[in-house]
């Protein structure tokens, strides 16, 4: 088409040069409405995906609160991924409360008042992190936001009364079915993205638990699509969606909606169907969140390394039945650091129990763990080699 236009403006030349008269003042308008219309046929250009940030190694992360990242006890725990083989760190940049970890500068953001300054300088802190060759995981929380439900509260859960729910802790959810609700989602996540992190983590990617079926509504929509049929469509549409920006996209799910159709229709996740619209799946497989007796395990909080390798190997069994050729996320687990002294029985949890556990990650043909402790508080010795730890 270029030269094509190229071609016609010198004959256009050549016309004119020729001293025609009349057909001079012919042939230009001509070449006028030629070159435009053939302007007109030409597509804009598309701008092309950006190449995905692949880790460097594989993923061995740590939880980071939105107060912590933005605090000195960052610090502490940058000297731990120095002193270890940690490598991520999975940052709140919206918290279980729809707080914005920072001023981000997005309209919504602003308009509902999500942002607070916890992390006050955000790019100093990822050129920070990624001068360490730290690898950056944006946690955004996804349906469990209260401040979005207060402030949007037709877009919350609402009970078949017309009331707001509220779960156990008297917080309100936002309605998986609420497009808005995918629009503001994806938003903070292409901010993420633009601000240098390497991967968006949606969590709380479901439905509440504390709800029954026969009391809630979740909109006319929800009669011809299940739980799960939404949170796969919106997993598609956020993979697709961020995936073209070169970042890699994953979801916590519960451990247990693995191989339980009843937890996984319950809350919404179909594990096999999200795996393969997701880069990582990241099943929550604490010991202390599973039963007596699942897997054949007496007493899962008591014997970590059993339940996490079970469930890993439950895991690979599912994923699996992904047709060849399907693209299929990586398997990521989280695992516990923290004592569920909630739990009968339980046990507290050390470097012996964090190790069991990771160790049952390497054993069911993993490579990538993530560590959870609610204060940011990890255990040091657990997180050493076992011959590092012999030589202290």
């Amino acid at each position: 088409m270029r030269q094509k236009r190229g071609w016609l403006a010198g004959f256009s030349l050549l016309l004119c040069l020729s001293g025609c008269g009349e057909g001079q003042n012919a042939v230009v308008p001509a070449f006028r409405y030629v070159q435009e219309e053939e302007l007109a046929e030409i597509p804009e250009e598309e701008p092309q995906p950006e190449a995905k940030a692949e880790p460097a190694e594989p993923v061995k992360g740590i939880y980071v609160t939105g107060p912590i990242a933005g605090h000195e006890r960052m610090g502490q725990l940058e000297e731990l991924a120095a002193s270890s083989e940690l490598n991520a760190m999975v940052i709140d940049i919206k918290n279980d409360e729809g707080i914005v970890t920072y001023l981000m500068e997005q309209p919504m953001v602003e308009e509902l008042e999500a942002g607070v300054g916890y992390i006050p300088d955000l790019p100093e802190l990822v050129k920070r992190l990624k001068d360490q060759d730290i690898y950056l995981i944006a946690r955004i929380v996804a349906f469990k936001d209260p401040l979005l439900a207060q402030k949007r509260p037709q877009w919350c859960v609402h009970r078949k009364d017309g009331s707001v729910f509220l779960d156990g802790n008297g917080l309100a959810w936002v309605n998986p079915y609420c497009r808005e609700v995918w629009e503001y989602l994806l938003d903070l996540a292409k901010a993420a993205a633009e601000a240098g992190f390497d991967e968006i983590q949606f969590d709380y990617i479901r439905f509440p638990t504390e709800i029954r079926e026969e009391e809630v509504d979740y909109g006319e929509e929800s009669l011809e699509k299940s739980k799960t049929d939404i949170i796969s469509e919106f997993t598609a549409y956020a993979y697709e969606t961020l995936s073209p920006l070169g970042v890699q996209v994953s979801a916590d799910v519960f451990g247990t909606i693995i191989d339980n159709e009843y937890d996984a229709a319950l809350v919404g996740q179909d594990y096999r169907t999200m795996a393969m619209n997701l880069d990582y799946i990241c099943p929550m497989v604490y010991p202390s969140h599973y039963r007596d007796g699942v897997y054949g395990v007496e007493h899962p909080d008591l014997q970590p390394y059993e339940t996490v390798l079970a469930a890993l190997k439950a895991s690979e069994e599912v994923l699996s039945g992904i047709p060849e050729g399907e693209h299929r996320a990586q398997v990521r687990a989280w695992l516990q650091d923290f004592t569920a002294s909630w739990v009968t029985p339980h046990q507290s949890y050390g470097p012996e129990q964090i190790r069991g556990q990771i160790q049952a990650v390497y054993d069911s043909g993993s490579r990538e763990w993530l560590l959870w402790n609610a204060k940011c508080s990890y255990t040091e010795d657990g997180l050493l080699e076992a011959e590092d730890r012999s030589e202290e």
